[in-house]
């Protein structure tokens, strides 16, 4: 049971007035299920608006009022995905096309009958020689006067929605909210001038105040800090068992490289760790190729040294049999049992990896999340490895964590750079060690920025690359092209590279996007990573977690448009084995300062800590912080800067909160404990329950 102060504000959207099962859809893609869902769906910008007498009056880019008179419907061809464009004249007879996607279409053509004149409130813009308006915001018979506020919130929306519709459950939802006690420290909201939270949240919805929008991504940031600092304490507290190996089976690994000095500091803090009864809690930070799974393997000895079972838990059946296959050529001289568990596991397959779980002569078990299953038992598990930590919420760590008999300590990996101002909002629970240097002797990747007219020149240089025996990828922005919208009509995509290719290689290439179906998507991986196809075109899908030595060339077209971290992170695909490698950075005709910068820096370094930093400085926090991780919610209110200006501050108020009230048991402490429940951080929810 939630408490019952916060009952109003899960009440579901089906109780609003005008909403139906029409509407369910729609409002469903956006994630908004309850009242405090739309409360919590704040406006993207604001726009002012200007009423026109005529097109000539508008200029590209304006939000532009104007009466216009349909004179032409206009529909793609059936079972196209082109657009549905109404033609409507001024009143000195210009033309403007008045332009939906999808099922938006279905309103055009009762909203605009030909020859009944409409106001129209939206963007003004061209495509090709005519002027248009994708999606206008309001079409309305009456007057300009009645078209609402010429200054309005515009919302994130999905289809079948509208401004006005969305501007209409907004009101209802604030209507609804509750009083609340007061969570912030009366002291610091009068300093920063903060409203009251009902007043902050009415009030981010009417305008762009600062202070409103601080306020409530401050009690996002509060609350994230509040279960993070929950889940620690909880480790704390649950009786571990300290591990300490006899090192017998790490003197029998033979590594065909000497540990660089970030591994040997990184194995000795994870050792000293492990060493303790309070269970480990800590995050391994590597570049690519710094030497994560050494790391790892020398944790994982140290458990089975001390007689214990270690589990290392990947997110993709690719990655972990990647892992299974690496390991267990490492793992032959010591005699460790080791095994794979995949959702593919099946029969007696299934039932003799169960068995030897249980009676322990599995003593190293590698898998996906199919190793934290109901049905998966250990006889002793003391270390959980998690990869790719991003990939994972903390209440599926916490479920594995939960199948030792005592809690057993916890390493999580990731091969993603994260900016030190960031590391906080995301692992703010668990210590954190960093490989900052990479193994000896390996080589550089040879980066260079090619025009895209030169697209010619690439091909014939990967057909002397394929024809040497060799492997590449090609990755493109999107997944297929979008006509009629001028944003993305210009934007490769991997659907078309594809075919075109295909054209050139015949079978020797495969296609991967997160558009496929699962086992479509496996089954060009595997054919790609045992050699049997050469070149993989893809989308950022093979950003993480694809380990194949043989590919030696990437090619990232339209690199301009990725984030810093990204094209780091593809470049990292190759350069895994001992032959050279070449990334080939295709880049459009015309540059932003930004764009030129980020390439620039691509050349420059293959340092993704600096490149991490830089990306964050230049575009922000992307996918850092604006996408859900599975499992995990993202931030939906603070953004970037609130981030960098306000986590300190926050995570300081709830270590505060912690520590002098024993677990939040003050007047404030119980207020605070509403925002778990709030902003859903559902772990620190079932550890306050004692759960």
């Amino acid at each position: 049971m939630r408490p019952e102060e916060l009952n109003p504000l899960f009440a579901e959207v089906e109780t609003f007035e005008g909403v139906g099962p029409k509407l369910m859809k729609p409002l469903g893609k956006l994630g908004l299920a309850r009242v405090k869902d739309v409360a919590y769906h704040l406006p993207e910008r604001f726009v002012s608006r200007h009423a026109i007498a005529d097109l000539d009056e508008g200029g590209e880019g304006e939000q532009v009022i104007i009466a216009l008179t349909p004179v032409e419907h206009r529909a793609s061809r059936p079972g196209s995905r082109g657009p549905y464009r109404v033609l409507a004249q001024d009143a000195a007879g210009n033309i403007c096309a008045l332009t939906w996607f999808g099922k938006a279409a279905y309103t055009a053509k009762k909203l605009l009958p030909v020859g009944e004149t409409r106001w129209i409130a939206g963007r003004l813009d061209r495509y090709g020689d005519m002027l248009q308006i994708v999606h206008p915001d309001h079409v309305e018979v009456e007057s300009a006067a009645n078209m609402g506020r010429l200054s309005e919130p515009v919302y994130r929306l999905s289809e079948g929605l509208t401004q006005p519709r969305i501007a209409g459950l907004v009101e209802q939802a604030l209507a609804r909210l509750p009083e609340l006690p007061e969570w912030i420290e009366p002291g610091q909201l009068a300093k920063a001038g903060w409203p009251a939270w009902r007043d902050g949240l009415r009030t981010a919805h009417q305008s762009t105040d600062d202070k409103a929008r601080d306020r409530l991504a401050y009690d996002e940031l509060l609350a994230n800090s509040l279960a993070l600092l929950l889940v620690k304490a909880e480790g704390r507290r649950r009786r571990g068992q300290a591990l300490v190996g006899d090192g017998a089976l790490r003197a029998k690994l033979q590594l065909p490289f000497a540990l660089t000095g970030a591994q040997a500091r990184s194995i000795a803090e994870i050792e000293g760790d492990m060493a303790q009864e309070a269970p480990m809690l800590r995050l391994l930070q590597g570049d690519v190729g710094a030497g994560k799974t050494v790391v790892a393997l020398n944790a994982m000895l140290t458990a089975v040294e001390a007689g214990k079972q270690a589990a290392l838990l990947a997110p993709t059946e690719i990655l972990s049999r990647q892992h299974f296959e690496t390991l267990r050529t490492m793992l032959r001289p010591t005699g460790v049992e080791i095994a794979l568990l995949t959702g593919r596991a099946k029969g007696r397959e299934r039932e003799s990896i169960l068995i030897g779980l249980m009676d322990g002569s599995i003593q190293l078990l590698v898998g996906t999340h199919a190793i934290f299953q109901d049905t998966v038992n250990y006889r002793d598990l003391g270390l959980v490895v998690v990869d790719e930590q991003h990939r994972f919420g903390v209440a599926q760590r916490l479920a594995l964590a939960a199948k030792g008999r005592r809690a057993p300590h916890t390493l999580a990996m990731t091969a993603t750079p994260i900016p030190r101002s960031l590391t906080l909002a995301q692992y703010g629970e668990m210590d954190v060690s960093r490989l900052d240097e990479l193994p000896p002797g390996r080589q550089a990747i040879d980066t260079r920025v090619i025009p895209q007219d030169r697209m010619e020149d690439v091909v014939e240089g990967l057909a002397r690359h394929l024809a040497g025996g060799q492997q590449a990828y090609w990755v493109c922005p999107m997944v297929r092209e979008i006509d009629g919208v001028p944003d993305l009509a210009d934007i490769a995509a991997a659907e078309a590279r594809y075919a075109g290719l295909k054209e050139r290689f015949g079978d020797a290439v495969v296609l991967v996007h997160g558009q496929l179906r699962p086992e479509v998507k496996d089954a060009a991986m595997e054919r790609f990573a045992s050699g049997q196809a050469r070149l993989l075109v893809a989308t950022t899908v093979i950003e993480v977690g694809v380990d194949v030595p043989a590919a030696t060339l990437m090619v990232i077209e339209q690199a301009e448009r990725f984030g810093l971290a990204q094209l780091h992170q593809l470049r990292g695909r190759v350069g895994r084995g001992a032959e050279k490698s070449t990334c080939l950075l295709l880049r459009g005709g015309e540059l932003s300062e930004t764009g030129r910068a980020r390439l620039a820096l691509m050349r420059e370094t293959q340092d993704g800590f600096r490149i991490a930093e830089e990306d964050l400085a230049l575009r922000g926090g992307g996918e850092l912080l604006g996408t859900r991780q599975s499992g995990e919610a993202a931030f939906h209110i603070a953004s970037l800067d609130q981030v960098q200006r306000m986590l300190p501050l926050a995570h300081a108020d709830a270590r505060l909160l912690m520590e002098r009230d024993g677990g939040l048991t003050s007047a404030r402490g119980e207020a605070a404990r509403l925002l778990l429940y709030l902003f859903e951080r559902d772990w620190g929810v079932q550890l306050l329950r004692g759960g």
